[in-house]
């Protein structure tokens, strides 16, 4: 991308700094190069010379409201912007009006733009639909949140979806460079304080250039021209690192956890037990989610691995925040370091599909439970064989499954862990049901 100094058109001197040095043109974006690069989707949507209707997807901070706006001057079409989170279907009305006036006016095209459009609910987007269908007007929603489940599926099926990404280090860097060449030229930056910076904007080119104006505003109050990694720090109250609770990074972040612990990598699994805590996340929820590890990909190979998961949920109950805390990092670590199985994850799967779609096959008498006179004349537990009495406690050649059942073997232990054993103990006693049978 160009690094010429017209890179952005100046603006009102009081105008926030962000908004100042939106770009004016799309050479001047930074970031989105998936998309945005020769012969990348967005690039030919916008080399078509026919706009179509679109939802962005990415997290905050990374170009969709630019995007829309440089969509509507690249088209020269009448751009509306509302907000899901302020407006209603009165303000909708309101923007269809003010396209039918455009068009039969001036015949200019319109460009609505909806700022968290996952935010309005089922009966606000259905509103939207006749206009799209009419082509009244260019519709551009934009989101932090999955489209597949925020966006109903008739407004979904007329608009692509593009996936926007968090700006890298190397993206920031160079804003951060053109920012201060053109807005900041007074001030002097160490190395510390650009890495800093950087650092605190996580990805976010919104979230940097809010700093570079905190920092500005800062420096005018020291004096100073300046700028270290101790000013940033002092002036910066706290790292807040971007973590919607409710949205997508919150759950990728789960994913990723849970990955760590399945993939056994304590230290990947405490990056991101510390990334969530950083940000936000409720311990106890992350909690949940381990001891929801301990049975999924451990099981029965370590089932030490619930308990001790337990404890630490009632451990960090009982201590509070941060020195609960350590008690799931060591459980965490421990889950990691266990040994894995799904065994019992996939048996009981296929146990359930299996009943979801079966009959209900009755009860085996011998099986049945005769608590009264009639039910033993009726033939209930008649035969029944109680293990107890049986060598080994294993009444050899008994079925417990209804009558008819086709045979099934769910449950496969692994040869990890203490399902090692488990797998040859339900060998032995297998062959001892086969031997059993081979007498009758």
């Amino acid at each position: 991308m160009s690094a010429t100094t017209d890179l952005f058109e100046a603006k009102k001197p009081d105008a926030p700094l962000a908004e100042a040095l939106r770009p004016r043109s799309l050479d001047q974006v930074v970031g989105q190069g998936h998309l945005l690069g020769p012969g990348k989707p967005l690039r030919l949507a916008f080399d078509s010379g026919k706009p179509h209707s679109m939802i962005l997807w990415g997290p905050p901070g990374v170009g969709k409201t630019t995007l829309a706006r440089l969509m509507a001057d690249a088209f020269d079409a009448q751009f509306l912007a509302l907000s899901a989170a302020f407006s209603g279907v009165k303000d909708i009305r309101d923007a269809v009006q003010r396209a039918q006036e455009a068009l039969a006016v001036s015949g200019r095209r319109t460009i609505l733009f909806v700022d968290e459009v996952h935010r309005f609910n089922k009966a606000q987007q259905d509103a939207f639909l006749p206009y799209v269908e009419q082509g009244l007007f260019t519709f551009i929603g934009a989101t932090t949140e999955n489209p597949s489940f925020e966006v109903i599926g008739a407004l979904l099926s007329r608009a692509a979806v593009y996936v926007l990404t968090s700006l890298s280090e190397g993206e920031l860097g160079a804003l951060f460079d053109r920012a201060v060449g053109l807005a900041l030229a007074g001030l002097e930056f160490d190395e510390a304080a650009r890495t800093r910076l950087i650092g605190l904007a996580d990805g976010d080119a919104r979230r940097l250039l809010n700093l570079l104006e905190l920092i500005q505003t800062a420096a005018a109050g020291a004096g100073s021209a300046r700028i270290d990694g101790d000013f940033v720090q002092n002036a910066v109250a706290r790292n807040l690192r971007r973590f919607d609770k409710g949205g997508d990074a919150f759950y990728d972040q789960i994913s990723a956890l849970h990955k760590s612990v399945r993939g056994s990598d304590p230290d990947a699994s405490l990056y991101w037990l510390v990334r969530m805590l950083d940000g936000g996340a409720d311990p106890l929820y992350v909690g949940r989610r381990m001891v929801r590890m301990a049975v999924e990909d451990i099981g029965l190979a370590d089932p030490r691995a619930l308990s001790l998961t337990l404890d630490a949920c009632a451990t960090y109950e009982r201590l509070g925040s941060p020195e609960g805390e350590l008690a799931l990092a060591q459980a965490l670590i421990y889950l990691a370091c266990a040994a894995k199985s799904n065994a019992v994850y996939v048996a009981y799967n296929s146990a359930r599909g299996f009943v979801a779609e079966d009959s209900s096959r009755p009860v085996p008498l011998h099986l049945r439970n005769a608590p009264t006179r009639l039910m033993k004349s009726l033939g209930f537990g008649k035969d029944y064989r109680y293990a107890h009495d049986e060598p080994g406690a294993h009444a050899a050649g008994e079925t417990y499954f209804p009558e008819g059942m086709p045979e099934v073997r769910w449950y496969q232990p692994t040869d990890r862990g203490l399902e090692a054993k488990i797998a040859e103990k339900l060998a032995y006693l297998k062959s001892r049901d086969r031997a059993a049978k081979s007498k009758e």
